[in-house]
């Protein structure tokens, strides 16, 4: 498995644990009888949490390799155009540096799968956000698509 697989693997399901019960939490407290805590209830009921906040944040385990159909990716950052044929890193390391005290040294990761670039932070401390909103697992990009690492903006010119 690639370095970048894995560590997709771990934050997707790091995030969609944490998501998971968040939401559960969320619903044990609006309900008016009582309900077990995340950690009293069933697998059952944590596998059916974690299925229903996959359906609604993105896709979780699907494969991201470089494929020989993937496009490049053109992106604009402040006033320099970058363009990328295969997966990098964005943040105040990598093959996209983002001079930003706010950003990670390595902020976001940039994959192509399928023929489409996706997007997933990588665990930073401010997070990544595609188009105002804060993302928990891997993104496809489109043109026009805003990401914000630390308070920089990132725009996809075309994939």
């Amino acid at each position: 498995m690639t370095p970048g697989l894995w560590h997709y693997r771990f934050v997707a399901n790091t995030d969609l644990d944490r998501l998971a019960r968040t939401a559960y939490e969320a619903h044990r407290e609006a309900q008016s009888g009582p309900l077990p805590s995340w950690e009293e209830a069933s697998e059952g009921e944590k596998k059916a949490w974690r299925a229903a906040v996959a359906a609604v944040s993105g896709p979780v385990e699907s494969t991201l390799t470089d494929t020989p159909s993937a496009r490049s990716i053109v992106l604009q950052a402040g006033d320099q155009t970058h363009i990328f044929h295969a997966e990098f890193t964005a943040g105040r390391q990598g093959s996209l540096i983002v001079s930003d005290d706010h950003a990670s040294s390595h902020h976001a990761l940039f994959q192509a799968a399928h023929g489409y670039w996706f997007v997933q932070d990588l665990g930073s401390t401010n997070g990544t956000w595609l188009n105002g909103r804060r993302i928990f697992a891997a993104q496809r990009l489109k043109k026009g698509d805003k990401i914000r690492i630390g308070r920089s903006t990132v725009v996809v010119v075309s994939t």
